[in-house]
């Protein structure tokens, strides 16, 4: 077995895979280039092992059939339970579906190189930050945002007025909304939790909105 090669497709998917997390890890997304590294280096090893990792049984007779593509075509599934523990659902809210595609396509990337196919691994990669990083740029306008607000107030009254005007303001669309009575600091005070979608093009979000009108809400998170 020529192990230098084997290292050199180990290394190779490696590398291609830290490049697309380093953009993942960019973005701050829960899989950064650690991730993706493990994931399409992982994927080249098993790829290795499926074609080369059972010559020794095939020398046993005629009899033995051998596929070295099911070793390999199991990564396909096992990579989804990596991938759906990247997505979220929170309050109408999915977050992660982007990371976790790209967490399946560096299994494929690694897949790829471990069978030696260097060109059509790195092309993969190419393209994969090209969908990442230019497509973002040409359709960021497109399409609604949905921004997950929790702000705390002193009074009811104040909490339900910031949810009117966003009602009200016809640039957004509240998705959810919950009130709830709570304590900070010793004291009594309401927590709102709420999901506004807007179109991406416009810059006076829902958080600049709250800040503006309403000094007096505190905003805990805005994602």
């Amino acid at each position: 077995m020529d192990y230098m090669d084997f290292f050199l497709r180990l290394l190779v998917a490696g590398m291609l895979g830290v490049l697309i997390g380093l953009e993942r890890e960019y973005r701050a997304k829960e899989a950064g280039y650690r991730t993706h590294f493990l994931v399409a280096l992982g994927s080249a090893l098993i790829m290795i092992v499926s074609q080369y990792g059972f010559r020794d049984v095939l020398q046993l007779g005629d009899n033995v059939r051998f596929d070295p593509a099911r070793l390999a075509a199991q990564v396909v599934t096992g990579i989804g339970f990596i991938g759906a523990g990247t997505i979220i659902l929170q309050k109408q809210v999915v977050r992660g579906l982007t990371t976790a595609a790209g967490i399946w396509a560096t299994a494929g990337i690694g897949l790829a190189v471990g069978a030696g196919m260097y060109g059509l691994g790195v092309l993969a990669t190419v393209l994969v930050l090209l969908g990442l990083e230019v497509l973002s740029l040409f359709f960021r306008n497109m399409g609604l945002r949905a921004t997950r607000l929790v702000f705390t107030a002193a009074d009811e009254a104040l909490a339900q007025r910031v949810a009117r005007r966003l009602t009200e303001h016809g640039a957004y669309v509240v998705a959810s909304y919950e009130l709830s009575q709570t304590v900070q600091e010793g004291r009594a005070v309401w927590r709102a939790e709420m999901v506004v979608k807007n179109r991406r093009w416009r810059d006076d979000g829902p958080l600049r909105l709250i800040v503006t009108e309403f000094p007096e809400a505190v905003v805990l998170q805005a994602d």
